[in-house]
């Protein structure tokens, strides 16, 4: 053996040597070889939040940090009859092994799981502080989350992305990023229901002009006009999406000075097998502004939001009376077999409510509709007035929920069995967007929600981009980047004419910069 590896091989020895020798005095400090403690009648501060929270079973391991001022650190992990899990951390960062916490979760599905934190001071040893409870919800959540990442700047739209994210574990693939198209904008992704197989995403680029890709059973296609909001009938066979013209404006003196006016809209049906598109005049009034449209579960009504256009000026931003446009929430009747459109029903109005109200989603069994209400407008990302309220669509009635805060709500979907949603958020500081998930029962009740868990449990300490427009999906997306970066470049694309009258606007697309 030569001088220099004689001397690589000492040093290798000495470093794990003090590995084992400080390791031997951790665990003979630690509460499995004590017995002394002092406990604390509080629970201990955590970071994120995830302490009384429902989760489901199939959760990827909710990493956090303990924030207590501490020289050690100890977490038991118990629930149910499994063996409970112990980390211990000299920095805080509490860290589960996924076996291990996959197993925990399924052997207490329905009950209690608790986190019992220890904080050791040099001065005065061990504290226990009062157990952390959750509890392990009976449904499970689907696998998958697709959302959109970009920079919260309102001119720093040329690096976006949407991504999908396995639940079950912190796997996050790119689905398709700007670049791939001379950093374009992509927004508006939508699915039938919870099925992957079936994607749109709305494409505006310079170089490519405004599309929409169709991603279907492995298939894409590049449809030649950009869809906005989209809703899909169950059956897929035929989808909504709206047309708008939105401007982007600037306020001084509050902590959001960003603002979003649509200047005119309309609602567009788009035939998947004809490659056809209309305007049933009910959805294009020219005196009216129609947006974000959602189907019931059983495609027999369309919901949508409808305001009154207050001005003759569709140029000028801000328009005038801008702030004191509010949506009203209504439907109207579809018969698939005959392709007839009933008369329009309100069904909730903003005089009512005082409120705008947007953003409605049903829930898959049809028992719920979920929307979000602000002070004025239609883009809620922008307003910290914005929260989530429920509507019993058995008795009509509607109330605000546990999940809202101080700050933005909105950008909400359902799981596939009605017992999740996921919605965005900026309630941790008012600026940063993030995706949270909540358990909602039988009765409509929301608990207590809580952030996408990762891997690294001060991820979103240093994250300086913002998680929008969370849809949650059953399965893994078939079609791969690199597909739906090609059709994207792809100079052929299905011609569709929108039927443009004096009720719909022209075909004047969102802006880029729209943070969802």
């Amino acid at each position: 053996m030569t001088r220099g590896l004689r001397s690589r091989f000492a040093g290798i020895i000495l470093i794990v040597g003090i590995a084992i020798i400080a390791g031997l005095w951790f665990v003979g400090n630690s509460p499995k070889a004590i017995n002394e403690y002092v406990e604390v009648a509080v629970e201990p501060a955590i970071s994120p939040d995830y302490s009384d929270i429902v989760i489901p079973a199939n959760i990827a391991p909710i990493n956090f940090r303990i924030l207590e001022r501490g020289q050690r650190y100890f977490a038991r992990i118990h629930a149910g009859g499994e063996e409970a899990i112990d980390v211990f951390s000299k920095t805080g960062q509490v860290r589960i092994a996924p076996g291990k916490w996959r197993a925990l979760l399924r052997s207490g599905e329905g009950g209690k799981i608790f986190f019992d934190i220890y904080v050791m001071d040099a001065e005065r040893g061990w504290k226990k502080f009062r157990s952390i409870t959750n509890t392990i919800a009976e449904d499970d959540i689907d696998g998958y989350v697709v959302y959109r990442r970009m920079k919260p700047i309102y001119n720093w739209w040329k690096e976006i992305g949407i991504y999908q994210r396995n639940l079950v574990n912190y796997d996050e693939s790119l689905v398709m990023h700007s670049r791939s198209f001379e950093h374009g904008c992509l927004n508006c992704h939508s699915f039938v229901g919870n099925n992957p197989d079936t994607m749109t995403i709305g494409l505006r680029s310079a170089v490519y002009g405004s599309s929409t890709l169709l991603a279907r059973n492995g298939t894409v296609r590049k449809i030649g006009s950009k869809w906005g909001y989209t809703a899909w009938h169950p059956s897929g066979k035929l989808a909504v999406y709206s047309i708008n013209k939105v401007r982007q404006f600037f306020h001084t003196g509050r902590m959001e000075i960003r603002d979003v006016v649509d200047l005119d809209s309309a609602l567009v049906c788009y035939f998947l097998k004809d490659n056809k598109a209309v305007c049933p005049p009910q959805l294009s009034d020219e005196n009216r502004l129609e947006t974000y449209p959602t189907w019931s579960p059983d495609g027999k009504y369309l919901y949508y939001c409808s305001a009154p256009v207050l001005w003759n000026d569709y140029d000028t931003v801000p328009p005038e009376n801008y702030e004191k446009v509010k949506y009203d929430l209504c439907r109207v009747s579809y018969d698939i077999r005959t392709n007839n459109w009933g008369r329009i029903e309100t069904v909730l109005t903003a005089d009512e409510t005082g409120l705008s109200i947007l953003l409605p989603r049903i829930s898959p069994d049809g028992r719920f509709l979920l929307f979000c209400m602000c002070k004025y407008g239609c883009f809620p990302i922008y307003q910290s007035s914005s929260d989530l309220y429920i509507m019993d669509l058995y008795t009509g009635e509607y109330r605000s929920v546990a999940v809202n805060s101080k700050y933005s709500e909105s950008w909400h979907s359902w799981s596939s069995n009605s017992r999740w949603i996921a919605f965005s958020s900026k309630s941790n500081d008012g600026i940063f967007t993030r995706t949270y998930l909540s358990y909602i029962d039988n009765d409509g009740r929301l608990y207590k929600p809580f952030v996408l868990p990762q891997r690294n449990p001060v991820y979103y300490d240093s994250l300086l981009e913002t998680y929008s427009v969370p849809e949650l999906i059953t399965g893994r997306i078939k079609v791969g980047k690199s597909q739906l970066g090609r059709a994207a470049r792809n100079d052929n694309s299905i011609s569709v004419d929108i039927p443009i009258t004096s009720a719909t606007p022209k075909a004047i697309e969102s802006e880029p910069w729209q943070e969802r």
